[in-house]
């Protein structure tokens, strides 16, 4: 047990460095901007990128007070009583969201129902099935992310082998018994022929199934909906073949209001998609989209955004083919919205590396600027919560991340973050054990450290 220990915290560990408040600054001569109630810091002297309209700020200034961003720019004075800390040109941004994860929902992937609660009953009630219902603010997952600076997550449920899989929720990623940002942030939909990759067999549906189902599926919602009121009453019309629950889950997605998250890749059933959800005026939002680049001219012209995981260049079926490196950067070129999602395989455990999924799109040939945009305002934006977060912009909540480095550079790493005002320490289960097994030569450990 020792050695399987050690070799979690070998594996998982990561540098976990502070930014210590600096002395008192000299005051500039501007206004004082009055502290509320709740902590108050003031970030001197970072490259603030805000993602916003005032674009890159060298030098620049933010002041936290009461769990909001209370103003950004250039020679602030600090509050009275702010904690100082002092960023040393460093980059300033955002928080950084992870989107289409299992995080909070799900602990280990392969694991029991008790400990994975990421995927419906295949049999019944799939679109009523809400990850919002199993949130789990203590899941050791959310520290091992939020220090690689991640503090808000796309929480999607995972799909297999039938068509409607259930709703998305938005959380932050801070401490505090709730962090639900939004639910019913998208209804997750498959429409990509696929078996299911865990849980028990199941059959294959090809794509004329699948559009079969999809289709009978929201013309019962919509035949509901318009009858709601009498199918309630004693005889009421009941000729749906679909579940009640699903059909009341459903009514915010055909009237345009929930997102409709279709998970397809191929570039004809992209098209496919977006011609469906533009002759039934449906939001939608096309996640997996490995050959999106070929049907980036029509998802441009749509306004339809794209969830990706911009690594995916190998084709692994006859759905992929076209995958490459270059996904991101001609989706981003063709005027595509290109939201990022952690390694696909298992953005939970891998939310943590969604700066690298970013980098890797700069490498190949998206600009830096909107790589940043596609895992802070681009998620924000899509699903809902953009007044409150995805830009340093003043009166959004305070998620801001100080860096050692470039943030899209693997090698760097977070040396302050703060999640909705709130200073967190850069600690995890992987960076504790790290610590407490670093000296195992120490004769003087606790009988249990043994």
């Amino acid at each position: 047990m020792k050695a399987l220990i050690l070799s979690w915290a070998l594996a998982f560990a990561a540098t976990a460095v502070a930014a210590a408040p600096a002395a008192p600054l000299a005051a500039p001569a501007t206004p004082v901007v009055a502290a509320p109630a709740g902590p108050t810091f003031f970030i001197h002297n970072g490259k603030l990128y805000t993602v916003g309209a005032a674009g890159t700020i060298a030098g620049g200034d933010v002041i936290i007070a009461g769990g909001k961003i209370a103003a950004v720019g250039q020679n602030l004075t600090p509050p009275a009583g702010a904690t100082i800390i002092e960023a040393h040109g460093k980059p300033v941004t955002p928080g950084l969201m992870a989107s289409a994860t299992q995080l909070s929902i799900q602990e280990i992937q392969l694991g029991a129902a008790e400990s994975n609660d990421s995927s419906p009953d295949l049999t019944e009630d799939t679109a009523a099935f809400d990850v919002a219902d199993a949130i789990n603010p203590n899941s050791t997952l959310i520290p091992v992310a939020r220090i690689a600076g991640v503090t808000r997550s796309l929480v999607m449920p995972v799909d297999g082998a039938g068509v409607f899989f259930g709703q998305a929720a938005v959380i932050h990623l801070g401490n505090g018994p709730d962090i639900l940002v939004k639910r019913a942030a998208g209804q997750l939909v498959r429409l990509e022929p696929s078996v299911a990759t865990f849980g028990p067999p199941q059959k294959k549906l090809s794509r004329p199934d699948l559009w079969a189902q999809f289709r009978e599926t929201l013309d019962d919602a919509r035949e509901y909906w318009a009858e709601r009121a009498g199918y309630h009453k004693p005889g009421g019309y009941r000729d749906q073949r679909t579940f009640r629950i699903d059909l009341d889950a459903l009514g915010p997605v055909i009237q345009g209001q929930e997102p409709l998250i279709v998970h397809v890749d191929r570039a004809s059933d992209i098209r496919e998609a977006v011609q469906y959800a533009q002759a039934n005026k449906l939001k939608l939002v096309i996640f997996g989209a490995q050959e999106g680049w070929m049907a980036a001219r029509e998802l441009a012209a749509a306004h339809v955004p794209v969830i990706i995981d911009p690594d995916l260049n190998l084709p692994d079926s006859f759905s992929d083919l076209g995958a490459t490196l270059r996904n991101a950067a001609l989706l981003d070129k063709a005027g595509v919205t290109v939201i990022f999602q952690p390694q696909a395989d298992d953005p939970s455990q891998y939310a943590r590396t969604i700066t690298q999924i970013a980098g890797n799109a700069v490498a190949n040939g998206m600009p830096w600027d909107h790589a940043l945009a596609a895992i802070t305002r681009n998620p924000a934006e899509v699903f809902g919560i953009a007044g409150q977060y995805g830009t340093l912009e003043t009166g959004k909540d305070a998620d801001v991340v100080i860096w050692d480095g470039d943030p899209l550079e693997v090698t760097s790493a977070p040396t302050a973050l703060f999640i909705r005002g709130q200073r967190i320490p850069l600690v995890s289960r992987q960076t504790l054990l790290r610590d407490r097994y670093r000296n195992l030569n120490d004769r003087h450990m606790p009988f249990a450290y043994r």
